[in-house]
């Protein structure tokens, strides 16, 4: 398990108003000028280590994070495991929904290789939601997709087999953070241990199954790089179920 170290994180006050344009949009677009300088008055930038820790389940909330680049996850405790809830993608928003209903966090989540992030304090988000609609939809939004979202991972991993739960997960994959500009390598490198927390099954048939698909033709494995040879038959296997 990860150490917490996020209290010694380095934080870059005040960060370029520029940057946080480009890579935390979706926060930045719907604020008016005056509120777009206290937003960057108010806001830090962290850079985390790899396997850094930056909440643990039962925490209480103090920021809402924005991923700029690179990956987190977030994890539950089960009674099998820890089981990935979430892999958050680039500009997506996190760390934010327990504060709504004023509640410690339901998860912990882990940083993973190069990544950046933009911390809010949970009483700026307030504020901008009280005296900016736009702002408030925003989250209405948000908090929609991720219902959407939590409805079909559960139904996909209560009633699909195993080569359609890990099928359905590298589709998933696939949608969240693209692929290289061969058009075919996943775009992020996931370890065997991650795919089996995301699919809800154990590493080892996570490995199977992966070895099993690339005996197919269906994708090709080289270390932690997954590449898609045949993304129709992906397709096919995950609605199978």
């Amino acid at each position: 398990m990860p150490t917490h170290q996020s209290q010694r994180l380095s934080m870059n006050k005040q960060p370029d108003p520029d940057k946080i344009s480009q890579y935390a949009s979706t926060l930045w677009e719907p604020l008016t000028d005056e509120q777009r300088q206290l937003f960057a008055e108010h806001v830090t930038v962290i850079k985390p280590k790899r396997d850094e820790v930056l909440y643990r389940e039962g925490d209480t909330p103090k920021y809402l994070y924005c991923l700029m680049r690179g990956k987190v996850s977030l994890f539950r405790e089960g009674l099998s495991g820890q089981q990935i809830v979430r892999m958050v993608e680039p500009k997506g928003l996190f760390g934010y929904v327990a504060a709504f209903d004023n509640s410690n966090y339901r998860s912990t989540a882990i940083a993973g290789n190069d990544t950046e992030l933009l911390l809010m304090p949970i009483k700026l988000v307030f504020h901008f939601i009280w005296e900016n609609s736009d702002f408030a939809m925003l989250f209405l939004r948000e908090l929609a997709m991720l219902l959407g979202l939590s409805v079909q991972r559960t139904m996909s991993l209560t009633q699909k087999h195993i080569r359609g739960r890990l099928s359905e997960t590298l589709l998933h994959m696939k949608d969240k953070y693209g692929v290289e500009d061969d058009g075919k390598t996943l775009a992020v490198y996931l370890s065997r241990d991650d795919l089996a927390k995301m699919s809800n099954m154990t590493t080892s048939n996570a490995i199977r199954t992966l070895s099993a698909f690339a005996q197919e033709g269906i994708i090709a494995i080289e270390g932690r790089k997954i590449k898609f040879l045949d993304i129709k038959r992906l397709e096919h296997i995950s609605s199978l179920g």
